[in-house]
């Protein structure tokens, strides 16, 4: 085999190699509200900022604000700012969406932040009794989603889901310097 074949045949081995390497840290959160006893939610529930104030999570039925899932929800303070809505991932995620129901007329949006700027805005729904998915309609990572509304307190949202980015391992860096140091000592040997 001609040694400029099997060069880049190594080149591209390491390089698909760490590559696969970096993959794998990314995972999905769902927060289904489950698990919370009624009242304020924590402020780090989930791993996620919710230090705003006026989120409040309660399992008791009531029409028109229905579970998606099992009972737990949680609702925005009633006549609240869209500012108090405010939660923060702590670290780059892509934001999928969340369910809401509530009273018709509480037509409510997301606005996606990254880095202290918004990059995007979700579409409008007008919740009812039957949960409702709201997409947030943007593909690129945010830290920060705010809850948009005219009538906070009038819906609850459940099931918050969201991807963390991936984020590489100490090990990736390790794996992805040995094999930039091969080809560099490869290289050389064949200038040699």
């Amino acid at each position: 085999m001609p040694r400029s074949l099997s060069l880049r045949r190594f080149a591209f081995a390491a390089a698909l190699l760490s590559s696969l390497s970096f993959a794998g840290g990314a995972h999905a959160g769902v927060l289904h509200f489950d698990d919370l006893a009624d009242g304020l939610v924590p402020l780090n529930y989930g791993g996620l900022d919710w230090s705003r104030f006026g989120w409040t999570a309660f399992s008791t039925e009531a029409e028109p604000y229905t579970a998606h899932s099992g009972a737990g929800r949680v609702a925005s303070g009633f006549l609240a700012s869209d500012a108090s809505s405010l939660i923060g991932f702590g670290q780059a995620v892509r934001f999928d969406g969340a369910w809401f129901a509530g009273q018709s007329g509480a037509v409510l949006s997301f606005e996606l932040f990254y880095q202290g700027q918004r990059v995007a805005g979700s579409q409008s729904l007008d919740p009812s009794a039957t949960p409702s998915f709201l997409a947030s309609g943007y593909a690129g990572l945010v830290d920060a989603v705010q809850v948009k509304s005219q009538n906070h307190g009038e819906f609850v949202m459940d099931d918050f889901s969201f991807t963390a980015a991936p984020v590489p391992e100490p090990q990736s860096y390790a794996l992805l310097l040995g094999g930039l140091i091969g080809i560099a000592a490869v290289v050389r040997r064949r200038q040699a």
